[in-house]
């Protein structure tokens, strides 16, 4: 299974982004994608996104298709279509998705330049742990490595809000933010181990 909810904000580049799925396909794995299209579409409330199976040969994708049939048709009859209708017109258009893309280029960016000054901001406040793994990791997410109750205060103290495993959204943070929420990780931290209470 290969889950694809942010392709494009990885890198910034959507092609470059699939390489992994591509040398599965070409070493002649079986597989099934999952992909998103709610987030870098910006369609959260639309729910948009994809299956696709990569089978053997077209009997065996025979048989996925009426198992996968039979699993949907329970689900729902027909699936929202807005949503798909908007992908596939700005993915169809030559000039929307170069747009598209070039956007998908801008936020990656910024969502990098965000991971660097917030690990930046955190070891000028004399952290005592290493942020590296901040700026090693890739896309809208990053895990912090903050335990639940690091992370619930920071909740309740800073209002800074994320998930209770520590991992937070660098499309939240910005450059009027960036200062505060490094010295509210750092306050919630400084006496705790990370990835310990």
């Amino acid at each position: 299974l290969v889950d694809m909810a942010y392709q494009g904000f990885a890198s910034g580049d959507a092609e470059a982004d699939n390489a992994a799925l591509r040398l599965l396909v070409a070493d002649g794995h079986p597989l099934l994608l999952a992909q998103s299209f709610a987030k870098n579409f910006g369609l959260y409330g639309e729910r948009v996104g994809a299956l696709s199976v990569v089978c053997e040969d077209a009997a065996e994708a025979a048989r996925v298709s009426s198992q996968l049939k039979l699993i949907i048709r329970p689900m729902y009859s027909s699936p929202p279509i807005h949503g798909a209708l908007l992908v596939a017109e700005v993915l169809n258009d030559p000039e929307l998705s170069a747009q598209y893309y070039k956007e998908c280029e801008s936020m990656a960016a910024r969502i990098k330049k965000m991971r660097t000054l917030l690990r930046e901001k955190i070891e000028a406040e004399q952290s005592p742990h290493d942020w590296s793994h901040i700026t090693d990791q890739i896309g809208m997410f990053a895990f912090t490595g903050m335990c639940p109750q690091a992370v619930a205060e920071l909740t309740s103290d800073h209002a800074i809000f994320l998930t209770a495993d520590g991992r937070i959204s660098m499309a939240g943070i910005n450059e009027d933010n960036v200062g505060y929420v490094a010295s509210a990780m750092n306050k919630v931290t400084a006496e705790r181990k990370l990835g310990a209470n």
